[in-house]
């Protein structure tokens, strides 16, 4: 990290006043006098950065002549030179001036509406509810969104409820595209500001602080969506809480913003011989040592204390016509562009994603160009833009269509999944016209279909996919690389657009080979993920629409699986804007991300995120549709200084471009997973390489860290435990 990123992040802890500066373990990578020289220097800049006087004082008091006298501690001021390989911890107290600003006034989570309670209804018959006692007693959701960013503070808090010291470990999901740039760890008044560092390095901080007793925390990501909380030195009674704030783009389809929360990893299953599976364990009082890593899972008659509230300030920007979401809320507008959203005073067990979606006036926006300018280096600037294709494409009609069906008919998709998967291909079938063909594949264990080739939508072959389709039970384990080759290898109709569209939970732990494969056989098709489900694997999803050039949709539990087919066929029954170009006019632009812009469907945008240099001014669109060439231009917004949240919405977007890189392409030299560490740290963001580690060094717990608990989640609603977790 650089000198003027540091700076920033110890004043942003200075604005709450200093109580407590101690040194804790940490690799460096200066000699003692260079990294104390360092150490002033930056000190010294920080109190500068301070807009408090009396901070000041404190600082220069306490601090100051301990550093100039070339001493400082490991665990207290005053006991010893400063180490090459040790660093400053530096805690806040949170009711000194300021120290609000960095998360809002809510010092003590854990108020709100609650999502985590069982009604009867919700366990089998005759079973009685058993409560486990665990750690993890709520977690608190803040966000905010403007336009269509968001800006989401998640809090979870831990207290043991056992009479011996304990580690919690907690895995959880985040949004696939969550730029997670901060982390702070709360111990009764004491505030610590975590550091993100190489993930070896913070893993081997986390165990150092563990094994002497020192309360800490550690954040891992295990995937792009899911994430490992570890917190250690819980005393019997003592609460601790996590802090994670991230931010993220929202969706949108014809005039409506999409924001998903999502509560809980679903069990994913795993290929024979897969080297880093994701498995779905029971409740059990240990963590087995497994490849890969691991998600146990509560009965269906167990359920935890564990508890979510969840609160949105939304800013629109433009009227808000509509809110809907996927649980219960309270809504207050306060005018017509601005609302509060939050749970309403009932309760239901957190195994579904919390879904707000909003409707702006005038049912669509129009593209648009929001910049920003690092203010040290104004020829270093970042953009995104909402690239929406133009009114023109609704009046071309489409060709004929070759569509392929992709069913997951696996285990985890047992009982509602299923159903709604097949109500919403009988519903496709019925919109295919003359001329267009059709092909259904199922996949489970193996991979099976419905002809051995395409088949004309006559009446008669409709009705017989239909009988086919009925048939098609839940049950099996998830190859999904069958589905995947046995969709893309057969030879492509070139008189035909070729869309095929899988309707899967994305229960999987082989990810990444699945995204190769699509990248290695796509050719001239395009990809419609639809995930079927409450909680479904959206970073597969996500993933896979954009390696092929297709789009996302979800298909909930309660939705109308012909509804959202009428949707998608409504897509494709005009062109997509293919061959898109783009002229930046006076901007010189360069890492665009996606790298390869994809076709332009109709009430589809796409988001486009890059760099760039020079004045921006009026960008020109190109593509062609229905042999038709069409253009049209996108005017900035103009750079604002609240923009700033681009650079690390940019970085995530070329991490996450990396990372697929990295799937198909040869690295024998490890040069992605270098830019990807650098782009991590540079842009102090979580990735594979990187973790988020903090450690409250002012005291000690007593005796060793005591018994490691791994909190368990419920199943998402809808799959069957019994089918889903080994």
């Amino acid at each position: 990290m650089d000198r003027r990123k540091l700076v920033n992040r110890l004043a942003i802890v200075l604005l709450g006043g200093i109580t407590v500066i101690v040194l804790g373990a940490c690799a460096g990578r200066f000699d003692e006098q260079a990294r104390n020289d360092a150490a002033r220097a930056v000190l010294e800049e920080v109190v500068v950065a301070a807009p408090s006087t009396a901070s000041q004082q404190v600082f220069r008091a306490a601090v100051a002549p301990e550093l100039a006298a070339g001493v400082a501690a490991n665990r207290s001021l005053g006991s010893g030179p400063l180490a090459a390989n040790e660093e400053l911890w530096v805690i806040a107290m949170p009711g000194e001036t300021g120290a609000e600003s960095d998360f809002g006034d809510d010092l003590s989570p854990g108020s709100g509406a609650m999502l985590a309670s069982l009604s009867p209804d919700d366990i089998e018959s005759g079973e009685r509810l058993i409560e486990i006692p665990l750690p993890l007693k709520h977690t608190d959701v803040h966000a905010e969104i403007v336009g269509y960013v968001s800006t989401v503070d998640v809090t979870q808090q831990f207290e043991n409820p056992f009479d011996t010291k304990i580690e919690a470990v907690y895995v959880f999901p985040l949004p696939e595209k969550a730029a997670v740039n901060e982390f702070v760890m709360t111990i009764g008044e004491r505030r610590i500001r975590g550091i993100l560092r190489e993930r070896e390095e913070a893993e081997a901080i986390y165990a150092e602080a563990r094994a002497q007793g020192y309360q800490a925390s550690l954040l891992t990501q295990q995937r792009p969506n899911i994430f490992e909380q570890k917190v250690a030195n819980i005393e019997p009674g003592n609460r601790i809480d996590v802090n994670i704030r991230y931010f993220h783009t929202l969706s949108y389809r014809d005039g409506w913003y999409s924001f998903v929360f999502p509560t809980v990893v679903g069990p994913r299953f795993n290929p024979p011989e897969w080297s880093d599976p994701v498995t779905a364990l029971p409740r059990m009082p240990l963590q087995p040592s497994l490849p890969g890593f691991a998600v146990q899972y509560l009965r269906p008659n167990e359920r935890s204390g564990h508890d979510l509230g969840i609160s949105v300030e939304l800013d629109a920007g433009v009227a808000i016509e509509a809110i809907e979401a996927s649980h219960a809320i309270d809504e207050v507008r306060t005018d017509e562009t601005t609302a509060t959203i939050q749970l309403a005073n009932r309760s239901t067990i957190p195994n579904r994603d919390f879904i707000l979606e909003f409707k702006v006036a005038g049912g669509r926006v129009k593209s648009n160009l929001l910049t920003y300018a690092e203010p040290e280096d104004a020829d270093a600037g970042y953009f995104t833009m909402m690239l929406y294709p133009p009114d023109d494409l609704t009046g071309l009609r489409r060709h004929p269509l070759e569509m392929v069906f992709v069913l997951d008919s696996s285990g985890s998709m047992n009982g509602l999944p299923i159903g709604q998967a097949k109500a919403a291909v009988i519903s496709a079938l019925d919109q295919l016209e003359r001329g267009d063909t059709f092909q259904i594949i199922r996949f489970s264990d193996s991979a099976s279909s419905f002809g051995d080739e395409p088949v004309a939508a006559t009446r008669r072959n409709i009705e017989q996919a239909k009988r086919y389709v009925r048939r098609l039970n839940g049950d099996g384990g998830t190859m999904m690389i069958e589905g995947i080759r046995a969709a893309l290898d057969f030879p492509h109709d070139p008189r035909r657009l070729r869309f095929v569209t899988f309707l899967t939970d994305g229960f999987i732990g082989n990810e990444a080979e699945i995204l190769s494969e699509i990248h290695a056989s796509i050719g001239e098709s395009r990809i419609f993920s639809f995930g079927v489900g409450s909680s479904v694997n959206r970073y597969l999803l996500e993933r896979m629409a954009i390696v092929g050039r297709g789009a996302v949709a979800y298909l909930g539990l309660d939705d109308s699986g012909s509804d959202v087919m009428d949707d998608f066929f409504g897509r494709i029954s005009h062109p997509a804007l293919a061959d898109v170009s783009i002229d930046w006019g006076d901007m010189q632009v360069s890492d665009v991300y996606p790298n390869r812009l994809p076709d332009l469907f109709v009430g589809r945008p796409v988001v486009v995120t890059g760099k760039f240099s020079g004045e921006p001014g009026a960008l020109t669109v190109q593509g062609n549709a229905g042999g038709e060439r069409i253009e049209f231009a996108i005017q900035p917004d103009g750079q604002d200084p609240d923009h700033s949240f681009l650079p690390q919405i940019w970085a995530r977007l070329r991490i996450a471009d990396l990372r697929d890189r990295r799937v198909w392409d040869s690295d024998p030299y490890g040069e992605l997973d270098g830019m990807i560490r650098r782009t991590a740290l540079d842009y102090q963001l979580m990735s594979d390489y990187t973790a988020f580690v903090a450690v409250d060094a002012s005291q000690r717990t007593s005796g060793g860290y005591g018994v490691t608990v791994v909190q368990p989640v419920p199943v998402p609603a809808g799959v069957r435990y019994e089918t889903s977790v080994h």
